[in-house]
């Protein structure tokens, strides 16, 4: 119970949906209530199909570019831990997702769905999460319904973004944002440490 817990709030980290409450409300701006709830449904569902792609062919991608786990897993750290730094120091992911706004008629797509929730991150984190080499079936499974409860979950939030925007404000968005960075650059130190660790002693 305490690993499910544990990946449910990973995977919530870096999925980031707070975060994706401002790039949502920036894109869906000129939209009445009708769409904007459309957009709120279906941008976490097209973001779950993307992750779950990945889930299911992303690992035969990689192995059938001979990558091996151990470079997967540091190269996959080395990511995360960079797209956490872009979290913690940068402009934020709200404000670099909402300067790439231009097409208001497929925001469901991108920037909503992509790579706002769908994130580089997010993807790299399935993939780990869901090794076949480490990960039985079963394991497999429920990390695939993990991640389709953050999903449901985005959705949520979504729906109720301008009540969201309205109680923790920009400043709290921001601040969240910076704690799930913080969350996610120490998990990418685990796994670049993990794959350096494998790759010595085999």
């Amino acid at each position: 119970m305490a690993e499910l817990i544990t990946t449910f709030f990973f995977l919530f980290a870096v999925v980031d949906p707070i975060g994706s409450v401002p790039v949502y409300l920036e894109a869906t701006k000129d939209f009445d209530i009708k769409n904007k709830r459309k957009i709120a449904v279906r941008a976490p569902g097209v973001a779950f199909l993307i992750l779950l792609f990945f889930i299911v062919a992303g690992q035969l991608i990689f192995e059938g570019m001979d990558v091996t786990l151990d470079a997967f897993q540091i190269s996959g750290g080395v990511i995360l831990f960079l797209f956490a730094l872009t979290m913690i120091f940068g402009d934020g992911k709200p404000e670099q997702e909402k300067k790439k706004i231009s097409d208001y008629k497929h925001v469901t797509v991108f920037p909503v769905a992509i790579p706002s929730i769908a994130s580089p991150g997010a993807i790299m984190a399935v993939v780990i999460l869901t090794d076949n080499h480490l990960y039985a079936l079963q394991h497999q499974a429920v990390t695939t319904v993990l991640v389709l409860l953050v999903i449901i979950l985005t959705s949520f939030i979504l729906l109720a973004a301008n009540k969201v925007q309205l109680i923790i404000g920009d400043y709290g968005i921001a601040v969240i944002s910076k704690i799930m960075g913080l969350i996610l650059a120490s998990y990418a130190i685990q796994s670049i440490m993990t794959g350096i660790k494998s790759y010595f002693l085999s």
